[in-house]
């Protein structure tokens, strides 16, 4: 291997070179199939035709392989030169990812108005400086892993000896400003650079796997209070058209408490994925006070972008993860969407004559949805220290059928589903997480961890929370046949209840600066503040109150406390709190 990065190393042909020279046989799309030599193997990175458009060995056979091409392949014809590389597809790994536009192949992008354009397979951006301060003295013995300095960035980076060495450090670079391509130490013979080349496909080694046992905060209240994911877990986030699945993904990127966000647009619209860009680089990181787009890596592969780069770019935004994952920092990685990226698979399989599988998918979609929402972990770094990649991934059923398919296998390998709700979505219930149709298998670990927090009501507040839901939801279908009025004044109160949570708690608006955002002592305090009054009306109608006379009771403080309040005030809460309550006093009198 080599030592700067870790990639494979090139295979050597019959003719002792590395790379072979071989013939465009047939031209399908994105399937180009290649007279190649002996040495080439699955997965190996082909250049193909005078324009020297990447592709990837998908199947050999014989003299002959096939290879998915990651560009438009117009003008490519039988008899162009195609030169196997003799190595995996790999990227380039390196601090300057953050802050930047990649498409799938992680070549920088440029936007033009609603438009994001590719510069080319041969484009060189340009590098920048980056602060490096050393961390060891020549002469010792470092291993695999291990932390060689530290490089000053928009989060904590850094340089890290490649998986592949171990040995005497010979020379450590003074502290200063370097290229990201400068060679900062020579370990075992082999020189180090904070840029290193990785195989997308191949998950990047870690010393251990660890428990998910720490929970990611998202800023979300219908997520972080019913349905909790921990760092290092998987979700699934299955919605139709118009159920506001990238809104909530975005606020989740915008939010979320870790430490690098990679944004996957997978077969997205272009100009979606334009105001997701424009939104980050003008958004503040309520954490650094710098531009949230500094800790953010935006993988772009639109759908007027080739199509088989969308099958690359969910590996390539993993692979960016695990980069700094290793560096003991959390990582959420956002995939919008694996739907997209399925319906690549399934075109490129039926043009390569397989035999089609449940509605026409390849046969191994669920091991390949396996494989990659496997990559989610909280580890053991190689260095010692503790880092997570969480993986969220959009799922768009045709029609909102959850049993085809991506969604259904999406369901089986998650940890946590965030089911969005097509009616809550028309009601304009945002975020429409339907707290029926999804689960949180990270919820009793995590209960765990907010009682050695400080926060042992966490669960009993969760589950009175999702019980009222669901009396609710019980007695809505009720309501509607024989009307309210025709209910015992405590399921009436179960009905108030019921809207209540839903206004006052679990609705978060996107666009107000009080509310898009919503810290775990704001969460808490709604909570509670709700719950408060919920147990005041039912103890009022026991009492013999009349039911009316509670429903006519005001309740828009309460109701209006989470736009009041700022994203960590929790004294607004308990005002709006106080104020309904002395106006349930003032209608029992």
């Amino acid at each position: 291997m080599s030592g700067s990065g870790g990639s494979a190393p090139a295979r050597s042909g019959s003719d002792g070179h590395a790379r072979g020279t071989a013939r465009v046989l047939r031209v399908a799309g994105p399937l180009v199939e290649i007279v190649c030599p002996a040495s080439v193997a699955m997965h190996d990175l082909v250049v193909l035709g005078p324009d020297r458009l990447p592709g990837e060995v998908v199947a050999i056979g014989g003299d002959t392989a096939t290879v998915q091409a990651y560009e438009y392949t117009g003008g490519l014809a039988p008899g162009h030169p195609a030169e196997p590389q003799g190595r995996p597809l790999s990227v380039r790994l390196a601090p300057e990812l953050l802050g930047g536009v990649f498409d799938g192949l992680l070549r920088p992008l440029h936007g033009v108005g609603d438009l994001l354009l590719t510069t080319g397979p041969d484009f060189a951006p340009q590098r920048r400086t980056w602060p490096f301060a050393p961390g060891v003295f020549e002469g010792g013995q470092v291993a695999a892993g291990d932390v060689l300095g530290e490089i000053g960035a928009s989060v904590s980076l850094r340089l890290l000896v490649p998986a592949d060495l171990t040995g005497e450090v010979s020379r450590i670079a003074a502290a200063g400003e370097y290229s990201s391509d400068a060679v900062l130490a020579v370990v075992g013979g082999h020189g180090v650079r904070m840029a290193q080349s990785w195989p997308v496909r191949r998950p990047r080694p870690v010393s251990r796997r660890l428990p998910a046992d720490v929970p990611l905060n998202t800023g979300q209240r219908a997520v972080d209070l019913l349905f909790p994911v921990a760092r290092g877990s998987t979700v699934a986030v299955p919605g139709g058209f118009g159920t506001g699945k990238t809104m909530l993904l975005q606020q989740i990127a915008k939010w979320c408490d870790a430490d690098v966000i990679v944004y996957v647009g997978c077969g997205e619209r272009g100009n979606e994925m334009a105001d997701v860009i424009e939104e980050l680089a003008e958004l503040t990181d309520p954490r650094t006070g710098g531009r949230l787009a500094d800790r953010t890596v935006t993988i772009a592969n639109t759908s007027n972008m080739p199509m088989m780069a969308r099958e690359a770019s969910v590996h390539t935004g993993a692979t960016v993860a695990e980069y700094f994952r290793d560096m003991g920092l959390d990582v959420v990685l956002i995939a919008d969407s694996t739907s997209r990226w399925a319906e690549a698979l399934r075109e490129f399989a039926s043009r390569m004559g397989e035999l089609p599988a449940e509605e026409g998918y390849p046969a191994g979609l669920a091991s390949q949805l396996a494989a990659f929402y496997e990559r989610a972990a909280a580890v053991r770094t190689l260095a010692g220290a503790t880092g997570s990649v969480t993986v969220i991934g959009a799922v768009s059923p045709p029609g909102g059928d959850r049993t085809e398919p991506v969604t259904a296998h999406t369901e089986r390998l998650v940890r946590c589903l965030w089911n969005l709700d097509r009616d809550l979505a028309y009601a304009r219930h945002y975020p429409a997480v339907s707290w029926t149709d999804s689960f949180s298998r990270d919820a009793a670990t995590l209960a765990t961890a907010h009682t050695r927090a400080g926060d042992p009501e966490w669960t009993e507040r969760r589950g009175r929370v999702a019980r009222l839901l669901a009396e609710a939801d019980r007695l809505a279908d009720l309501v509607e046949l024989v009307g309210i009025t025709a209910l015992p004044p405590r399921e009436r109160m179960s009905v108030l209840a019921g809207r209540l949570l839903r206004e006052a708690l679990i609705q978060q608006s996107a666009l107000s600066p009080a509310d898009a955002y919503s810290a775990p002592e704001k969460t808490a305090a709604l909570v509670e503040a709700v719950l408060t009054v919920v147990d005041r009306c039912l103890e009022l109608a026991d009492s013999g109150a009349r039911p009316q006379d509670i429903e006519a009771v005001d309740f828009t403080p309460l109701l209006r406390a989470r736009e009041t309040a700022g994203p960590t005030e929790t004294a607004p809460v308990a005002t709006a709190r106080d104020s309904v309550l002395a106006r349930l006093k003032e209608a029992a009198a």
